[in-house]
């Protein structure tokens, strides 16, 4: 459980690439990226809509009274494929809101989408789903998300009434893709699933993801690779377990969850990675741990 006053964080997907199962991959899971945050007084914000995103929607309203955001990091089916999955949905008067980057050719995260969940690769158009699903394209954007949550007293006061603050950079990766940095009640989680280090493996950052990690609560972190890993997908968009302590570090961020794991990651293979992670973190001044689906705390 967390504090009335604090951003509750649930991870329910935190693979990286494509889904995955297994008996070796049960304690930290199989599902693709997407992470909830419950706010006090607010409609859920996710980031990214993975395959996690059905287990989400498994715990939500299905009587059309669903209302929320997501924060999408980029169009790569590993974080989009769950939305024609995500029940609510299925609903008249549920409605979700999608932010998202446009595409460095000009479409719009709606055409993507459009495009995407439509037949023959899947059998309905997105615009036959009963729910309303709008969306807003995002860059270097600073923004608030609405709110739709009824207060029992208009006149309240108090940090269920403050605004939930958007910073949405664009950071390196493959394709136009955003990092996002939510900020309610001067808490603060940052969230940078897929990320491109410096293809010679050097530790440098851009300012947009210094700014989007600079003193954060919580920074959530892409972390697939090992060194050797690296050395021979420099350019496949991601980072090392390193680069993302030295990161976190840089930025001073407080706490930081090692994110998008490999999907041929076993669980002992992660446990090995994230004991050598908290070493690092301890010099550092960072806590570390890795995320896990099912997973929920307070920041």
């Amino acid at each position: 459980m967390h504090s009335a006053n604090a951003i509750g964080v649930t991870f329910y997907g935190v693979r990286g690439s494509t889904p995955c199962h297994g008996d070796d991959i049960a304690r930290y899971g199989g599902n693709t990226s997407c992470v909830a945050l419950s706010i006090p007084g607010h409609d859920p914000v996710l980031f990214d809509m993975g395959t996690g995103l059905r287990y989400f929607g498994m715990c939500q309203p299905n009587d059309g009274r669903f209302r929320g955001h997501v924060l999408l990091s980029h169009m790569h089916w590993d974080h989009t494929q769950g939305l024609p999955f995500f029940t609510p949905i299925l609903r008249e008067g549920a409605r979700l809101d999608i932010y998202g980057p446009s595409q460095d050719d000009g479409r719009s995260v709606r055409a993507v989408m459009n495009d995407t969940v439509r037949p023959p690769l899947f059998p309905i158009l997105l615009a036959d789903f009963p729910g309303t699903i709008d969306f807003h394209d995002v860059s270097d954007t600073d923004f608030e998300i609405s709110n739709d949550v009824p207060v029992e007293d208009d006149f309240r006061v108090g940090p269920e009434r403050e605004s939930v603050q958007v910073m949405a950079r664009l950071i390196p990766h493959v394709g136009a893709t955003c990092g996002y940095r939510v900020t309610w009640n001067n808490r603060s989680v940052t969230y940078m699933s897929d990320h491109q280090m410096p293809y010679d493996g050097s530790m440098k950052a851009t300012d947009a993801a210094i700014e989007l990690a600079c003193g954060a609560d919580l920074l959530i972190h892409d972390a697939q690779y090992t060194t050797k890993e690296f050395a021979h997908k420099s350019t496949w968009g991601h980072c090392t377990v390193e680069y993302a302590v030295w990161l976190a570090a840089e930025a001073g961020a407080k706490q930081l969850a090692l994110f998008h794991h490999d999907p041929t990651r076993c669980d002992d293979s992660i446990d090995h990675l994230l004991g050598k992670a908290r070493e690092m973190g301890e010099h550092k001044g960072v806590e570390v741990f890795a995320a896990a689906e099912g997973l929920t705390l307070g920041v």
